[in-house]
Protein backbone atom coordinates (compact mmCIF):
# COMPACT_ATOMS: atom_id res chain seq x y z
CA UNK A 1 0.00 0.00 0.00
CA UNK A 2 1.36 3.42 -0.99
CA UNK A 3 1.14 6.12 1.71
CA UNK A 4 -1.78 8.47 1.04
CA UNK A 5 -1.09 11.55 -1.04
CA UNK A 6 -3.89 13.48 0.69
CA UNK A 7 -5.01 12.92 4.27
CA UNK A 8 -8.00 14.76 5.74
CA UNK A 9 -8.45 14.12 9.46
CA UNK A 10 -11.46 15.22 11.52
CA UNK A 11 -11.99 18.35 9.40
CA UNK A 12 -14.44 20.85 10.85
CA UNK A 13 -15.55 24.04 9.06
CA UNK A 14 -17.62 26.74 10.75
CA UNK A 15 -19.42 29.90 9.65
CA UNK A 16 -19.79 32.45 12.48
CA UNK A 17 -23.02 34.46 12.17
CA UNK A 18 -24.85 37.00 14.33
CA UNK A 19 -27.22 34.25 15.45
CA UNK A 20 -24.46 31.82 16.41
CA UNK A 21 -21.93 29.56 14.72
CA UNK A 22 -23.08 27.24 11.93
CA UNK A 23 -21.23 23.94 11.61
CA UNK A 24 -20.89 23.27 7.85
CA UNK A 25 -18.44 20.33 7.88
CA UNK A 26 -18.44 18.07 10.91
CA UNK A 27 -15.59 15.59 11.50
CA UNK A 28 -14.72 14.75 7.87
CA UNK A 29 -11.93 12.16 7.45
CA UNK A 30 -10.66 10.43 4.29
CA UNK A 31 -7.48 9.70 2.33
CA UNK A 32 -6.60 9.60 -1.39
CA UNK A 33 -3.68 7.50 -2.68
CA UNK A 34 -1.41 8.50 -5.59
CA UNK A 35 -3.13 7.67 -8.90
CA UNK A 36 -6.52 7.23 -7.21
CA UNK A 37 -9.75 9.07 -8.05
CA UNK A 38 -12.06 9.59 -5.05
CA UNK A 39 -15.60 10.68 -5.90
CA UNK A 40 -17.51 12.86 -3.42
CA UNK A 41 -21.25 12.74 -3.98
CA UNK A 42 -24.44 14.00 -2.31
CA UNK A 43 -27.31 16.45 -2.69
CA UNK A 44 -26.77 20.21 -3.00
CA UNK A 45 -25.82 21.56 0.41
CA UNK A 46 -24.17 18.33 1.61
CA UNK A 47 -20.75 20.01 1.91
CA UNK A 48 -19.00 18.53 -1.15
CA UNK A 49 -17.70 21.77 -2.68
CA UNK A 50 -16.92 23.16 0.77
CA UNK A 51 -14.64 20.19 1.45
CA UNK A 52 -12.79 20.90 -1.80
CA UNK A 53 -12.53 24.63 -1.00
CA UNK A 54 -11.10 23.86 2.46
CA UNK A 55 -8.43 21.59 0.91
CA UNK A 56 -7.47 24.19 -1.73
CA UNK A 57 -7.44 26.95 0.89
CA UNK A 58 -10.21 28.96 -0.77
CA UNK A 59 -12.92 29.07 1.90
CA UNK A 60 -15.15 32.12 1.48
CA UNK A 61 -15.06 34.37 4.59
CA UNK A 62 -16.40 34.18 7.23
CA UNK A 63 -15.97 30.42 6.76
CA UNK A 64 -12.99 28.98 8.63
CA UNK A 65 -11.36 25.68 9.46
CA UNK A 66 -12.18 25.22 13.15
CA UNK A 67 -10.65 21.81 13.74
CA UNK A 68 -8.83 18.83 12.28
CA UNK A 69 -5.98 18.87 9.77
CA UNK A 70 -5.22 18.45 6.06
CA UNK A 71 -1.94 16.82 5.00
CA UNK A 72 -0.50 16.77 1.47
CA UNK A 73 2.29 14.19 1.06
CA UNK A 74 2.76 14.26 4.83
CA UNK A 75 2.96 18.06 5.09
CA UNK A 76 0.25 19.84 7.02
CA UNK A 77 -1.26 22.58 4.80
CA UNK A 78 -4.42 23.80 6.56
CA UNK A 79 -2.54 26.14 8.93
CA UNK A 80 -0.10 27.68 6.42
CA UNK A 81 0.15 31.47 5.93
CA UNK A 82 -1.68 32.83 2.87
CA UNK A 83 1.46 33.29 0.73
CA UNK A 84 2.75 29.77 1.41
CA UNK A 85 -0.65 28.26 0.60
CA UNK A 86 -0.78 30.32 -2.58
CA UNK A 87 2.55 28.80 -3.67
CA UNK A 88 1.20 25.27 -3.04
CA UNK A 89 -2.04 26.01 -4.89
CA UNK A 90 -1.22 25.62 -8.55
CA UNK A 91 2.16 23.99 -7.95
CA UNK A 92 1.13 20.96 -5.87
CA UNK A 93 -2.67 21.28 -5.96
CA UNK A 94 -4.55 21.93 -9.20
CA UNK A 95 -8.20 23.00 -9.28
CA UNK A 96 -10.87 22.48 -11.93
CA UNK A 97 -14.12 24.36 -11.36
CA UNK A 98 -17.64 23.89 -12.71
CA UNK A 99 -17.84 26.97 -14.93
CA UNK A 100 -14.70 27.46 -17.03
CA UNK A 101 -15.65 31.09 -17.77
CA UNK A 102 -15.12 32.00 -14.11
CA UNK A 103 -11.68 30.31 -14.13
CA UNK A 104 -10.37 32.09 -17.24
CA UNK A 105 -9.60 35.79 -17.62
CA UNK A 106 -11.58 37.00 -20.68
CA UNK A 107 -9.04 39.77 -21.37
CA UNK A 108 -6.04 37.46 -21.87
CA UNK A 109 -5.39 34.76 -24.45
CA UNK A 110 -5.40 31.21 -23.08
CA UNK A 111 -1.71 31.02 -23.99
CA UNK A 112 -0.82 34.01 -21.85
CA UNK A 113 -2.73 32.52 -18.91
CA UNK A 114 -1.03 29.14 -19.30
CA UNK A 115 2.46 30.63 -19.72
CA UNK A 116 1.96 32.91 -16.69
CA UNK A 117 0.88 29.94 -14.54
CA UNK A 118 3.78 27.77 -15.72
CA UNK A 119 6.38 30.50 -15.13
CA UNK A 120 4.95 31.30 -11.70
CA UNK A 121 5.55 27.75 -10.50
CA UNK A 122 8.32 26.29 -12.68
CA UNK A 123 11.87 27.60 -13.42
CA UNK A 124 11.51 27.86 -17.23
CA UNK A 125 12.00 30.55 -19.87
CA UNK A 126 9.10 32.20 -21.72
CA UNK A 127 9.82 30.11 -24.83
CA UNK A 128 9.94 26.85 -22.83
CA UNK A 129 6.72 27.81 -21.04
CA UNK A 130 4.98 28.44 -24.37
CA UNK A 131 6.10 25.04 -25.71
CA UNK A 132 4.84 23.39 -22.52
CA UNK A 133 1.52 25.25 -22.85
CA UNK A 134 1.12 23.97 -26.44
CA UNK A 135 1.88 20.40 -25.28
CA UNK A 136 -0.71 20.71 -22.50
CA UNK A 137 -3.37 21.90 -24.94
CA UNK A 138 -2.53 18.98 -27.23
CA UNK A 139 -2.60 16.55 -24.30
CA UNK A 140 -6.04 17.77 -23.27
CA UNK A 141 -7.39 17.23 -26.79
CA UNK A 142 -7.48 20.74 -28.27
CA UNK A 143 -6.93 20.53 -32.05
CA UNK A 144 -4.49 22.92 -33.79
CA UNK A 145 -3.03 23.89 -30.41
CA UNK A 146 -0.26 26.00 -32.01
CA UNK A 147 -2.92 28.36 -33.40
CA UNK A 148 -5.53 28.08 -30.64
CA UNK A 149 -3.01 29.08 -27.96
CA UNK A 150 -3.34 32.70 -29.11
CA UNK A 151 -7.15 32.72 -28.95
CA UNK A 152 -9.27 34.24 -26.20
CA UNK A 153 -11.63 32.20 -23.94
CA UNK A 154 -14.77 33.42 -25.77
CA UNK A 155 -13.43 31.87 -28.99
CA UNK A 156 -13.69 28.36 -27.49
CA UNK A 157 -16.81 26.23 -26.99
CA UNK A 158 -17.82 25.15 -23.45
CA UNK A 159 -16.16 21.76 -23.77
CA UNK A 160 -12.97 23.28 -25.19
CA UNK A 161 -12.88 25.91 -22.42
CA UNK A 162 -13.12 23.13 -19.85
CA UNK A 163 -10.13 21.43 -21.52
CA UNK A 164 -8.20 24.69 -21.23
CA UNK A 165 -9.08 24.81 -17.51
CA UNK A 166 -7.82 21.23 -17.12
CA UNK A 167 -4.61 22.22 -18.94
CA UNK A 168 -4.26 25.15 -16.50
CA UNK A 169 -4.80 22.82 -13.54
CA UNK A 170 -2.04 20.52 -14.85
CA UNK A 171 0.34 23.33 -15.86
CA UNK A 172 2.75 22.89 -12.92
CA UNK A 173 2.38 19.08 -12.67
CA UNK A 174 0.40 19.08 -9.38
CA UNK A 175 0.24 16.02 -7.16
CA UNK A 176 -3.45 16.55 -6.30
CA UNK A 177 -6.32 17.76 -8.49
CA UNK A 178 -9.58 18.95 -6.92
CA UNK A 179 -12.25 18.82 -9.64
CA UNK A 180 -15.52 20.48 -8.57
CA UNK A 181 -18.38 19.46 -10.91
CA UNK A 182 -16.06 19.56 -13.95
CA UNK A 183 -18.62 18.09 -16.38
CA UNK A 184 -21.92 19.61 -15.17
CA UNK A 185 -22.23 22.33 -17.82
CA UNK A 186 -21.28 20.01 -20.70
CA UNK A 187 -23.36 17.76 -22.94
CA UNK A 188 -23.08 13.99 -22.50
CA UNK A 189 -20.62 13.25 -25.32
CA UNK A 190 -18.24 16.00 -24.10
CA UNK A 191 -18.67 14.72 -20.51
CA UNK A 192 -17.44 11.30 -21.62
CA UNK A 193 -14.37 12.85 -23.27
CA UNK A 194 -13.53 14.93 -20.17
CA UNK A 195 -13.94 11.84 -17.93
CA UNK A 196 -11.64 9.78 -20.17
CA UNK A 197 -9.14 12.65 -20.14
CA UNK A 198 -9.15 12.92 -16.32
CA UNK A 199 -8.64 9.16 -15.96
CA UNK A 200 -5.77 9.11 -18.44
CA UNK A 201 -4.02 12.10 -16.90
CA UNK A 202 -4.41 10.61 -13.43
CA UNK A 203 -2.91 7.33 -14.63
CA UNK A 204 -0.03 8.91 -16.57
CA UNK A 205 0.94 11.61 -14.05
CA UNK A 206 0.30 9.53 -10.88
CA UNK A 207 -1.73 12.41 -9.44
CA UNK A 208 -4.58 11.94 -6.97
CA UNK A 209 -7.99 13.35 -7.92
CA UNK A 210 -10.87 14.42 -5.69
CA UNK A 211 -13.91 14.55 -7.98
CA UNK A 212 -16.87 16.46 -6.55
CA UNK A 213 -20.16 15.79 -8.35
CA UNK A 214 -23.84 14.94 -7.88
CA UNK A 215 -23.84 12.76 -11.02
CA UNK A 216 -23.65 9.07 -10.10
CA UNK A 217 -23.05 8.16 -13.76
CA UNK A 218 -19.84 10.20 -13.71
CA UNK A 219 -18.86 8.59 -10.37
CA UNK A 220 -19.47 5.06 -11.69
CA UNK A 221 -17.46 5.71 -14.84
CA UNK A 222 -14.54 7.57 -13.28
CA UNK A 223 -13.83 6.79 -9.63
CA UNK A 224 -12.00 4.09 -7.67
CA UNK A 225 -13.74 4.92 -4.39
CA UNK A 226 -16.65 7.13 -3.45
CA UNK A 227 -17.57 9.11 -0.34
CA UNK A 228 -21.28 9.90 0.13
CA UNK A 229 -21.95 13.13 2.06
CA UNK A 230 -25.06 14.28 3.89
CA UNK A 231 -25.48 17.43 6.01
CA UNK A 232 -21.75 18.08 6.36
CA UNK A 233 -20.68 14.52 7.18
CA UNK A 234 -19.53 11.42 5.30
CA UNK A 235 -22.26 8.80 5.73
CA UNK A 236 -20.67 6.07 3.59
CA UNK A 237 -17.29 5.50 1.94
CA UNK A 238 -15.90 2.55 0.01
CA UNK A 239 -15.07 1.05 -3.40
CA UNK A 240 -17.28 2.57 -6.07
CA UNK A 241 -18.73 -0.77 -7.27
CA UNK A 242 -19.81 -1.74 -3.74
CA UNK A 243 -21.29 1.66 -2.86
CA UNK A 244 -23.33 1.69 -6.10
CA UNK A 245 -24.47 -1.95 -6.16
CA UNK A 246 -24.52 -2.82 -2.44
CA UNK A 247 -25.09 0.43 -0.52
CA UNK A 248 -25.02 0.10 3.27
CA UNK A 249 -26.52 3.43 4.34
CA UNK A 250 -30.24 4.20 3.78
CA UNK A 251 -29.32 7.58 2.24
CA UNK A 252 -26.98 5.91 -0.27
CA UNK A 253 -29.73 3.38 -1.02
CA UNK A 254 -32.09 6.28 -1.73
CA UNK A 255 -29.57 7.98 -4.01
CA UNK A 256 -28.99 4.76 -5.97
CA UNK A 257 -32.73 4.03 -6.15
CA UNK A 258 -33.34 7.38 -7.81
CA UNK A 259 -31.08 6.57 -10.79
CA UNK A 260 -32.79 5.19 -13.91
CA UNK A 261 -31.29 1.95 -15.30
CA UNK A 262 -31.44 0.74 -18.91
CA UNK A 263 -32.72 -2.71 -17.88
CA UNK A 264 -35.19 -1.41 -15.28
CA UNK A 265 -38.91 -1.90 -15.95
CA UNK A 266 -40.15 0.25 -13.05
CA UNK A 267 -42.61 2.95 -14.06
CA UNK A 268 -41.60 5.24 -11.18
CA UNK A 269 -38.18 5.90 -9.68
CA UNK A 270 -37.70 5.74 -5.92
CA UNK A 271 -37.43 9.10 -4.18
CA UNK A 272 -36.13 10.32 -0.84
CA UNK A 273 -38.92 12.22 0.89
CA UNK A 274 -38.14 15.56 2.52
CA UNK A 275 -35.11 17.80 2.04
CA UNK A 276 -31.59 18.28 3.37
CA UNK A 277 -31.75 20.08 6.76
CA UNK A 278 -30.54 23.68 6.99
CA UNK A 279 -27.28 24.19 8.91
CA UNK A 280 -29.17 25.84 11.78
CA UNK A 281 -31.69 22.99 12.00
CA UNK A 282 -29.68 19.74 11.87
CA UNK A 283 -31.59 17.21 13.99
CA UNK A 284 -30.17 15.34 16.98
CA UNK A 285 -28.80 11.85 16.41
CA UNK A 286 -28.29 10.83 12.78
CA UNK A 287 -28.97 13.88 10.59
CA UNK A 288 -30.81 11.66 8.08
CA UNK A 289 -33.25 10.19 10.61
CA UNK A 290 -36.31 12.39 9.75
CA UNK A 291 -36.13 11.15 6.10
CA UNK A 292 -35.00 7.58 6.81
CA UNK A 293 -37.51 4.72 6.31
CA UNK A 294 -35.40 2.47 8.59
CA UNK A 295 -34.88 4.88 11.51
CA UNK A 296 -35.42 3.62 15.06
CA UNK A 297 -35.08 5.16 18.53
CA UNK A 298 -31.27 5.15 18.75
CA UNK A 299 -31.03 7.02 15.38
CA UNK A 300 -32.95 9.95 16.90
CA UNK A 301 -30.82 9.99 20.05
CA UNK A 302 -27.19 9.21 19.12
CA UNK A 303 -25.10 10.19 16.13
CA UNK A 304 -23.33 7.19 14.51
CA UNK A 305 -19.68 7.26 13.41
CA UNK A 306 -18.41 5.43 10.31
CA UNK A 307 -18.24 1.71 11.05
CA UNK A 308 -17.50 -1.45 9.02
CA UNK A 309 -20.50 -2.41 6.86
CA UNK A 310 -19.76 -5.15 4.34
CA UNK A 311 -17.19 -3.90 1.84
CA UNK A 312 -17.74 -0.24 2.80
CA UNK A 313 -17.90 1.87 5.98
CA UNK A 314 -21.22 3.46 6.86
CA UNK A 315 -22.39 5.82 9.62
CA UNK A 316 -25.53 3.84 10.45
CA UNK A 317 -26.72 2.07 13.61
CA UNK A 318 -28.16 -0.74 11.47
CA UNK A 319 -24.64 -2.21 11.33
CA UNK A 320 -24.37 -2.69 15.07
CA UNK A 321 -25.36 -6.20 16.31
CA UNK A 322 -28.94 -6.20 17.59
CA UNK A 323 -29.77 -3.00 15.66
CA UNK A 324 -33.34 -1.85 15.69
CA UNK A 325 -34.00 -3.43 19.05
Amino acid sequence: MKPPLLEVRHLRVEFPTRRGTLLALDDISFTIAPGEILGVVGESGAGKSLTGAAIIGLLEPPGRIAGGEIRLEGQRIDDLPHEQMRAIRGRRIGAIFQDPLTSLNPLYTVGRQLVETIRTHLPVSAAEARQRAIRLLQETGIPAAEQRIDHYPHQFSGGMRQRVVIALALAAEPRLIVADEPTTALDVSIQAQIIALLKRLCREHGAAVMLVTHDMGVIAETCDRVAVMYAGRIVEIGPVHDVIHRPNHPYTEGLMGSIPAMDDERERLAQIDGAMPRLNAIPAGCAFNPRCPKAFERCRRERPELMPAGATRAACWLHVPGAGA
